[in-house]
């Protein structure tokens, strides 16, 4: 196979993670050094970690595999594939840069956080991501401050079964405390939220102060988890002390979400095309004229 890649040059890969002899994750790193190369992972959900390995490695995305071992029915993950497939059509020039990514998201320990806070935040920070979302909310996390009175809700376009790991992976990257939403929870200053796949999350008000909850999806959410639910929501009940991040993706979740986050007075942002991978949600974002600015990851 790696031969192939030198000799034939595809546009994109899909590669499994359990193979036999070398695995997918030598792989990854041997191609990535000689020829960087788009990359889908197929991989079961006993293989979590290192789904998000792979990403770090420069994987655009991945797509799980049926849950039983041996089944006929391949219709339900043929159409995802396709789906993943067609990212490739859409990829940015920084998406085509399969180098950027590089020693760009260590997931190494970060200095533990002190205490967790029961503070109520003083503001509230609701991302939305897709395709280049996991790597791209590395960024984000590792850059927030420990002391930090924020809280951060995150709908992140993932399959079920693989947002608690890779909220257990955020919450070692920086200041911030992350897990992943269950039921309803309290804002707290410094704690992030994640909604889990294959379902949504809302902003709501609680007996005291103001919390998360996580819903089931219904026929209006057209991405699930909805990154609009979680702005609309956030708009209706923080108003003018929210800020809205919409970074990469394909499709256009959060557009409607960023017009309701500008009405009720808060701040709305967008990732730049220069660092995302798809330009597809951030791009949706922006011709609705409400955000407020577009930022590179690395600023």
């Amino acid at each position: 196979a790696l031969r192939m890649v030198a000799e034939l040059h595809p546009d994109l890969i899909t590669l499994d993670l359990e193979l036999p002899r070398m695995d997918g994750s030598t792989f990854l790193r041997l191609m990535m050094a000689r020829r960087p190369t788009p990359v889908i992972v197929v991989s079961g959900y006993s293989a979590k970690e290192n789904v998000f390995r792979a990403l770090e490695m420069g994987a655009l995305d991945f797509v799980a595999k049926p849950t039983r071992t041996v089944t006929s029915d391949l219709s339900g993950i043929s159409a995802e594939l396709a789906e993943k497939v067609e990212v490739v059509r859409q990829l940015s020039p920084a998406g085509l840069d399969i180098g950027r990514l590089r020693g760009s998201s260590d997931f190494s320990m970060a200095p533990r956080r002190t205490g967790v806070s029961d503070r109520e935040p003083s503001r509230l920070i609701v991302i939305g991501s897709s395709t280049g979302g996991p790597t791209a909310l590395v960024e984000v996390f590792r850059r927030l401050p420990t002391s930090t009175t924020a809280s951060v809700v995150v709908a992140q376009h993932m399959p079920e079964r693989f947002t608690k790991t890779f909220a257990e992976r955020l919450d070692k990257t920086g200041g911030m405390r992350v897990v992943e939403a269950s039921d309803v929870h309290a804002l707290t200053a410094g704690t992030a939220f994640i909604c889990p796949g294959g379902r949504c999350i809302e902003v709501v008000q609680l007996q005291r102060g103001l919390g998360v909850k996580v819903v089931p999806p219904d026929s209006s959410d057209r991405y699930v988890p909805s990154v609009d639910r979680l702005f609309e929501s956030a708009a209706k009940a923080f108003g003018a002390s929210t800020v809205g991040v919409v970074l990469t993706g394909m499709g256009d979740d959060g557009a409607k979400g960023v017009v309701a986050l500008r009405d009720a007075g808060g701040i709305v942002m967008a990732e730049a095309p220069e660092t995302a991978v798809i330009y597809g949600m951030p791009g949706a974002a922006v011709r609705t004229g409400a955000v407020d600015r577009s930022l590179p990851l690395r600023a």
